[in-house]
């Protein structure tokens, strides 16, 4: 069956087929570890886990490298700013690699937690910068690179095409409308792909140019190069990664081997909070461990990212999630009836089934169009073990673990935590909101969760 996925690059659903045999090669853009990953970061890694898994559901061997950026990423997208490692380090007082540690750590935890694939290359910014300095070095030879007294830029007047990704017109352009104007660059989006240490900065290694550290975007076309060659099948990230990431990183690799990196560009759209932006000033950076603290399952929250497309906003509410998890509840439940079922389903329905299932993901990962087959099979009032067997074999996409229920916490809760969770209820009904929150997060610091339904109040042992 022909498989088609929309490409950032060709703004246009292209049919896809890999460009060396049977194995797909795919790079995807891992997290910055100065501070944990929020669930609208998780919305992209579980586009990109989806993505493995249909390709794999189709047969294909793959071979997936993910950067984890633990040096070079400025507070600003552009290139002014501090590093987001030093902030962090300063702040929690601890070094830069203690930080990125104790990041990538909780990172892959929470992978485990929404069960999503691990890709079969990791590589760390910090132990690749002479694969870096390298691809400086071939972007000096050949022109593309310019020495200042702060930085080594690249040059994107030299470009045939500066904004192939994103569609952005230099031509169009006010001067210093992304970044600030340094006086030494030649052009106002050229980008720093190495820069000139303060002798203050605690991350810095030896080069021609003196002590330095690596610009954001270098890390990736060095790697990307590196674990799958000058070209390769797929590149995916978050939408906000377009314009200038992920732009640069197609500038950098021109600029080196003459090549579009990646042959198909995919790109995860935004998760949205209430309908609007996630902030920390909102006090709605949530993460998946905030859900854990809410009494949900951290699979609802795969469910509820399955409801829309990934190329569409996404917005995400408790109630939203209560529902996601209802269903969760259902989906699983619905499994183990077929699986207890003794009646047999016609060979063609299977064939139905299959074939529907197959025509929704292998139309750009169309997984609600998926989703509804799935559920067509779970209400069918035959039950089978052959359409067990079904809903099995389409939880190798699906990846919530359908044949295994979502556990309900039996532990005897002790008297203290009962009568702070009695206080809270009074504290509720008097509308006294502060003194209420005091009481969760007493009982929260005591290792138990609270979760408000409609109907009841749930405590449960972290």
């Amino acid at each position: 069956m022909e498989i088609k996925f929309y490409n950032t690059l060709t703004k246009t659903k292209d049919k896809f087929e890999p460009l060396d045999g049977n194995t797909v090669r795919i790079y995807s853009c891992g997290p910055t570890v100065y501070k944990d990953a929020t669930i609208g970061n998780m919305k992209s890694y579980i586009f990109m886990d989806t993505l493995r898994r249909v390709l794999k559901y189709n047969g294909y061997n793959i071979k997936h490298a993910m950067n984890i950026t633990d040096v070079g990423h400025l507070v600003s997208d552009g290139d002014e700013g501090e590093d987001k490692m030093l902030k962090a380090a300063r702040e929690e007082k601890k070094s830069p690699l203690e930080i990125a540690a104790f990041y990538t750590e909780r990172f892959f935890k929470d992978f485990e937690r929404l069960n999503i694939d691990k890709p079969e290359i990791i590589c760390k910014a910090t132990e690749h910068i002479t694969d870096m300095l390298e691809f400086v070095k071939k972007l000096i030879e050949n022109g593309y690179a310019y020495e200042t007294s702060t930085a080594i830029y690249f040059d994107v007047s030299k470009l045939d095409r500066y904004g192939i990704l994103s569609g952005i017109d230099l031509r169009n352009q006010r001067a210093g409308a992304r970044v600030e104007i340094d006086e030494e660059k030649r052009n106002p989006y050229d980008f720093a792909l190495w820069i000139k240490a303060p002798e203050n900065h605690i991350m810095k290694w030896e080069s021609p140019w003196g002590l330095c550290y690596p610009g954001w975007h270098i890390e990736c076309s060095a790697m990307s190069n590196k674990y799958l060659g000058e070209q390769f099948d797929i590149h995916t990230g978050g939408i906000d990664l377009v314009p200038t990431h992920h732009e640069n990183e197609i500038a950098q690799s021109k600029g080196a081997t003459g090549k579009i990196p990646a042959r198909f560009w995919m790109h995860c759209e935004f998760l949205l909070i209430d309908g609007g932006k996630m902030s920390k000033s909102l006090g709605n950076t949530y993460l998946v461990q905030d859900i854990i603290d809410r009494g949900y399952d951290p699979l609802s929250y795969k469910m509820l990212c399955f409801t829309s497309h990934y190329r569409n906003k996404l917005n995400f509410t408790w109630e939203g999630l209560e529902n996601a998890q209802n269903s969760l509840i259902k989906l699983k439940e619905g499994y183990t009836k077929h699986n207890a079922g003794t009646d047999n389903v016609e060979p063609q329905k299977i064939e139905e089934y299959k074939t529907k299932f197959l025509e929704a993901i292998d139309d750009d990962l169309n997984m609600p169009v998926a989703m509804s087959v799935v559920w067509d099979i779970v209400k069918n009032p035959e039950k089978s073990k052959q359409l067990a067997e079904l809903l099995l074999e389409f939880d190798r996409v699906l990846g919530i673990k359908i044949d295994e229920l979502v556990e309900k916490k039996c532990e005897d809760i002790p008297e203290e935590i009962l009568k702070l969770v009695e206080q809270r209820k009074t504290a509720k009904a008097n509308k006294d909101w502060a003194l209420a929150d005091e009481l969760r997060n007493k009982v929260q610091e005591k290792g138990y969760t609270i979760k408000d339904t409609k109907t009841e109040t749930i405590v449960e042992k972290i």
